[in-house]
């Protein structure tokens, strides 16, 4: 049972059986109240079956304040329970919707044959604020029903984000929500195969806005 929980646009969160079904998801597209909806959506994704054996994070990329919120749940939630806890770039989840066809339908027991033999590469694009877009780039599924990224997560600017996938020869798949569910399915797949497809740090993609101060200047007597 995997528990998955992605900050990275809304905030979503979402069970999913060891099958890739999906048990219950709840979600918030309100972009700036991701700490004022994480407990509740978890309270009631939490209803919907079985303790959790796992908990999936949603790993970016997004903006440093709301991601930052998604990852601390996931990892506090994991680390209070003795849980594994499963990183996944948030891209992933979009790209797996996208190539089911289905959004909010992928699982598991979805046959992933033909996705993988697609060739035609796409890129997963997410308002990243300031002007700017995140895009990652894939080609299909890979044996094991994960999403096969080419390249990124990278920034582009919004004035130059449609020249850049022009030169890497993807076609653009806007994302304005990042399903949970999805989510937990990437996991799902990744622990069944029992690979590592993400790193343990967040994909902020620029650092954040506060820095430490300086020392305060020496007043000379």
């Amino acid at each position: 049972m995997i528990l998955a929980i992605d900050t990275s646009l809304g905030t979503s969160a979402a069970l999913v059986d060891g099958r890739g079904r999906v048990l219950g998801e709840a979600w918030s597209d309100d972009p700036l109240a991701h700490a004022e909806v994480i407990g509740g959506l978890l309270h009631d994704v939490l209803a919907s079956g079985p303790a959790p054996t796992h908990v999936a994070a949603g790993m970016g990329p997004g903006p440093f304040t709301g991601l930052r919120i998604g990852i601390t749940a996931a990892r506090t939630f994991a680390q209070a329970r003795a849980l594994a806890l499963v990183p996944v770039a948030s891209h992933d989840a979009v790209a797996l919707e996208h190539l089911a066809g289905a959004p909010g339908r992928v699982s598991l027991e979805a046959p992933a044959a033909g996705a993988a033999e697609a060739s035609a590469l796409f890129a997963v694009v997410t308002d990243a604020r300031r002007r700017e877009f995140a895009f990652s780039v894939y080609d299909g599924l890979d044996a094991d029903g994960l999403p096969r990224r080419m390249a990124g997560p990278a920034l582009a600017h919004r004035d130059e984000i449609d020249e850049r996938l022009l030169a890497l020869g993807a076609r653009r798949v806007d994302a304005t929500v990042v399903s949970a569910a999805a989510l937990g399915v990437v996991a799902a797949r990744a622990v069944a195969a029992s690979r590592v497809i993400a790193g343990a740090e967040p994909l902020y993609l620029r650092a954040p806005d506060v820095t430490v101060p300086a020392a305060p200047k020496r007043v000379g007597a």
